[in-house]
């Protein structure tokens, strides 16, 4: 059995845009999202996946425009139309304002789209694939409100709500995993912080403080494969069984700016002992780039120098930021014409950012100034400044011309 899992789409993401395609009217980087999208619905395809497993945060926004709507429904629909079953986890970002609001991906479940199941509630759900049944227990986004009455969380810190929130749902995966039938595989699907986890850019996107599940919660011996969304960061957590975070598919920020994006290929093999295998595919996402330069302070031509660095990388098509250490004095000497147009084949430039030194200026020893004649305050300055001409001769020409200064008074 063929699986495929992704999460965190996030369409909606515009920043860095770069401007609009003529064409489509679509922002370039709501293009990027939906390329690696389509990487997806290609490889299921081409590949015959015989299942393709969303873990949550279709949309960066809970009331995401009509044309992202659409652009999701069309590739949903591909794989859908060909004959894969679709399995969408509800995720914070897909969660409405208000209770009474619908999902943002609830309009799959009202049409009762052949192929396609929505989670948009805890639950054991049983999809039928090529291969034969399978269970997945579905965790989707908590929302407070859903698990806890007012009555229960009035006199309660937001910390001891959220411990109430993992107490509850530690309890239900318990008795989920219990009413599993052991001759089926079985998966679990869940869109939530699991301890240990290494945060990404998530971190700028949260809407408030999340719960958190301990691994020994998810990692269940009874799960063949633990598809986890919401860490836009892919990451194994164990290998048995496999507890994978699949990460975003496209890259949010320079805080990803060196993580490779995909999703992972989980394959159960069922026999009298299941075994499982999972392998990860890395799609095209719009590469972020750091370039950092330092200025020295004997360079003739600061401009150069940063035009040898930004040569020295891949420019073409990246998200680009160029960050540069310059002495005090030399920053002047920048021509920003020039670096701009040595960047002209990047998709955006973000920033060019000029980090001014200051020369570092010692004090005389502790020494204060005060009560110093001119003659003693030049001999500590040049104690501590060490200058490499020799100090006797300067001196010399600094008594000669404070003599020279008085006489003129």
């Amino acid at each position: 059995m063929k699986v495929l899992h992704f999460a965190d789409l996030h369409l909606g993401v515009e920043n860095y845009s770069g401007g609009i395609d003529p064409e489509t009217g679509l922002s370039w980087r709501l293009h990027d999202f939906l390329s690696t999208f389509d990487e997806v619905v290609e490889y299921a395809l081409s590949e015959k996946v015989e299942l393709v497993l969303f873990c949550g945060d279709a949309y960066k926004s809970r009331e995401p425009s009509q044309t992202q709507q659409r652009e999701f429904a069309r590739r949903i629909w591909k794989l859908a139309s060909g004959g894969i079953p679709v399995f969408l986890l509800i995720g914070n970002h897909d969660q409405p304002s208000a209770f009474w609001r619908a999902t943002s991906i609830e309009i799959f479940d009202t049409l009762a789209i052949e192929n396609v199941t929505v989670a948009s509630k805890a639950g054991t759900y049983r999809i039928d694939t090529k291969s034969g049944p399978l269970q997945i227990v579905a965790l989707p986004w908590a929302k407070r409100s859903g698990l806890l009455s007012r009555e229960e969380t009035k006199n309660l810190t937001l910390d001891e709500v959220n411990e109430r929130i993992a107490e509850r749902l530690t309890q239900y995966l318990k008795a989920a995993v219990e009413a599993l039938d052991p001759e089926l595989p079985a998966i679990l699907a869940a869109h939530v912080l699991v301890h240990g986890a290494q945060m990404g850019s998530e971190r700028g996107m949260m809407m408030g403080r999340d719960y958190t599940l301990l691994p020994s919660v998810v990692a269940d011996p009874a799960f063949d494969y633990v598809a986890l969304g919401h860490i836009h960061r892919r990451q194994v957590l164990s290998q048995s069984p496999p507890v994978v975070y699949s990460g975003s598919l496209e890259r949010i920020d320079f805080s990803e700016e060196g993580d490779e994006k995909g999703f992972y290929i989980v394959e159960i093999e069922q026999g009298a002992e299941r075994r499982t295998s999972f392998e990860f595919h890395s799609v095209k996402a719009r590469p972020f780039l750091t370039i950092k330069v330092d200025i020295s302070a004997q360079e003739p031509d600061p401009t150069a120098a940063v035009l040898r660095a930004i040569a020295r990388h891949r420019i073409k098509d990246s998200i680009v930021r160029l960050q540069v250490q310059i002495p005090e004095g030399l920053e002047g000497m920048l021509q920003e014409g020039e670096i701009r147009r040595a960047l002209k084949d990047a998709h955006f430039i973000a920033a060019i950012a000029r980090d001014v030194q200051r020369e570092h200026r010692p004090r005389l020893s502790g020494l204060s100034a005060e009560g110093m004649t001119p003659l003693e305050a030049l001999k500590a300055y040049l104690e501590t400044k060490k200058p490499d001409i020799d100090p006797k001769v300067l001196l010399e020409y600094g008594e000669r011309l404070i003599g020279e200064s008085k006489a003129e008074e």
